[in-house]
């Protein structure tokens, strides 16, 4: 009897163990690539039709394709393991890299970070805006979570006694992420007077025609951000992910490096440590600004 790709992944799904947070991540990760490819034969779905599949997903960042790939080749590394297939199809496939045409880069000229004067423009105008998108808004400075991690969120799945949460990261491993007293007074708020009820999800968004309700898009948390930041001069080129950055370069220097690559979930600490370097010139910045002040004093 022929099993198909979509009875495979059922099996994948079905594995003892997994975290609910994982099995989410898992399932909107897989869900079009079933829709597009479910029905075939597992024997059928060959290295060159995944690479078209993955080229297919132009829409994403360089680091959610990869993400895509990653989980892809791990249901396929079960269906090895499994016996269903006798090789992974996309076993050591390459990864995309990052196009500068479209503004990634793996260098540090990413990592951009909101200054305190920012941080209070920011928060004055989300205050303004919506209690999903100021709780989001905490949550993500006050934890260094990536917006996918949040918004992948069950409510089930917060700890609201020790205000954390759990979270699947890059190479699909999990990390504990904690938050403040002042986020968890957006969060409290959001969920009392906002949040739809009818919805598993932490953070819901419900369809002004149909009235369905489902987890809230990314597209549309975007869009939110995009009509606050683009109301003040200072914030018009931010991003959302760069509150995780601005939750890394204030942690640098407060504890140790080894620390603060397991609170970002980081595999690679190179990648942390790029921090240290952002930290030491925004150091040098303000000392050149101190001493420039002292001179015009004297």
């Amino acid at each position: 009897m022929t099993t198909t790709l979509a009875q495979v992944t059922t099996a994948f799904f079905s594995r003892q163990g997994l975290a609910t947070s994982t099995l989410k991540s898992y399932e909107q990760t897989l869900l079009s690539l079933l829709k597009a490819h479910g029905r075939l034969p597992i024997e059928l779905v060959d290295r060159q039709l995944l690479k078209d599949y993955l080229q297919s997903l132009d829409d994403l960042s360089y680091t959610t394709h990869n993400r895509h790939q990653a989980i892809i080749s791990a249901l396929f590394n079960f269906a090895v393991e499994e016996g269903y297939i006798q090789s992974n199809p996309v076993g050591r496939l390459s990864q995309r890299k990052p196009e500068r045409a479209r503004g990634e880069h793996k260098t540090d000229e990413i990592i951009r970070y909101f200054t305190p004067a920012g941080l209070d423009v920011l928060y004055a105008g989300v205050k303004k805006s919506n209690a999903r998108l100021e709780a989001i808004v905490y949550l993500l400075h006050r934890t260094g979570a990536r917006i996918g991690e949040l918004l992948s969120l069950q409510l089930s799945e917060l700890n609201f006694e020790q205000r954390k949460f759990q979270v699947v990261g890059k190479g699909n491993k999990q990390r504990w992420c904690f938050y403040s007293e002042d986020a968890d007074n957006a969060l409290q708020d959001y969920i009392k007077y906002y949040r739809h009820k009818n919805s598993t999800a932490l953070f819901t968004a419900q369809h002004p025609t149909t009235k369905v309700v489902t987890p809230v898009s990314y597209r549309t948390v975007n869009a939110d951000w995009r009509k606050v930041v683009d109301q003040h001069e200072e914030l018009k080129e931010t991003r959302l992910h760069d509150l995780r950055h601005t939750f890394a370069t204030e942690r640098v220097g407060l504890m140790a490096i080894e620390e603060l690559r397991a609170l970002m979930g980081h595999e690679n600490i190179q990648t942390t440590l790029r921090y240290q370097k952002i930290t030491s010139s925004r150091a040098e910045l303000v000392a050149k600004t101190a001493l420039n002040s002292l001179v015009r004093s004297i």
